[in-house]
């Protein structure tokens, strides 16, 4: 970088990403044929002649870079396996708030060994997680608030 030249990623993903952002919004109708036939993309007439160029845009991007494509393999590449769960954090996930594992009903705590097997037997119990997760700012995390 100090002889100006541009990082990889930049020269390879970024730059590419720009001319093509760059092109709709200019409407430079040359350029955006170019980069769909090179790309081997179909895009409907109706989206191509549309009056706002996102909507453009939207469907190049959509056929090029699928992001539900994307998200799913990266799921599935980097988090990691339910069968690999500590029994500790079985029963910290099964537990609300201050509650302990040892105060939830037997029928829940029975739950665990489930939870950990991770079984698609006929009789093994459905069990389902659901989480809600909230954008905090850096700042007011517990180990960055001042002390």
């Amino acid at each position: 970088q100090s002889k100006g030249k541009k990082p990889l990623f930049v020269q390879l993903v970024l730059d590419n990403i720009w001319s093509l952002y760059e092109a709709v919004m200019k409407r430079d109708k040359e350029k955006i044929e170019k980069i769909v036939t090179s790309l081997g993309l179909r895009i409907g007439a109706r989206e191509s002649r549309h009056a706002d160029p996102k909507v453009h845009l939207n469907a190049i991007c959509s056929q090029w870079l699928p992001i539900s494509d994307a998200v799913l393999s990266m799921v599935c590449n980097k988090i990691p396996s339910p069968l690999d769960i500590t029994a500790e954090r079985v029963e910290k996930l099964m537990c609300v708030g201050a509650r302990t594992f040892d105060s939830l009903p037997p029928e829940t705590q029975e739950l665990k060994s489930a939870f950990m097997k991770c079984s698609s037997e006929e009789t093994a119990p459905v069990i389902v997680f659901v989480s809600k997760m909230f954008p905090v700012d850096a700042k007011a995390l517990p180990q960055n608030k001042p002390r």
